[in-house]
């Protein structure tokens, strides 16, 4: 029987069990032997890890053949229009290849967001918006790449959901075994 871990992992936590360095990890959380992470979360982005002892499960969730769909709250500098955000639905040209066409949507559906530590820079002359993004492959770091292309630089990642698993009951730095 495979073991599966929801993290919602917290900003400035390294996507792995150990560190040379001494920075946070995910070991300083997660203290299940045997688990390992199912795809990456940049040490700046924020939210939903999926940890498994099942080699097969890690690769299906993480390889991109497999076009796992994952969700993303993204806040972004500036108020990008429906017009502006368009070109996520065909495919943006990064300088590694075209996207395939990602879902979008204005806001995060009335979910209330946790604050961040340390928080993200606030300028009072340029506003902020929040968008629902959702991909199905996983480059390194393609949405932040793809919002930058489209002139709206990310402030804030989220990850909410990895295939039907979410963030939902979870507080930054918690986890549940499902």
């Amino acid at each position: 029987m495979s073991q599966i871990i929801l993290l919602n992992k917290p900003y400035n936590v390294l996507p792995q069990f150990s560190d040379r360095d001494g920075r946070e990890h995910l070991g300083n959380y997660v203290d299940q032997p045997g688990v390992y992470p199912a795809g990456r979360l940049d040490r700046d982005s924020e939210g939903l890890m999926v940890l498994t002892d099942d080699g097969a499960l890690q690769h299906k969730i993480s390889h991109p053949d497999h076009k796992m769909t994952k969700t993303y709250w993204v806040q972004v500098e500036g108020e990008p229009s429906e017009n502006d955000l368009q070109p996520l639905a065909d495919g943006l040209a990064l300088n590694d290849g075209t996207t395939l066409p990602a879902k979008y949507q204005l806001g995060i559906g009335g979910y209330s967001v946790w604050p961040r530590t340390p928080p993200i820079r606030v300028r009072k002359s340029i506003p902020d918006t929040w968008l629902t993004l959702t991909i199905r492959e996983g480059r390194n770091r393609q949405v932040r790449r793809m919002c930058a292309h489209l002139g709206f630089p990310v402030l804030r990642l989220i990850r909410y959901r990895v295939g039907s698993w979410t963030l939902d009951g979870l507080e930054p730095g918690q986890w549940r075994t499902l």
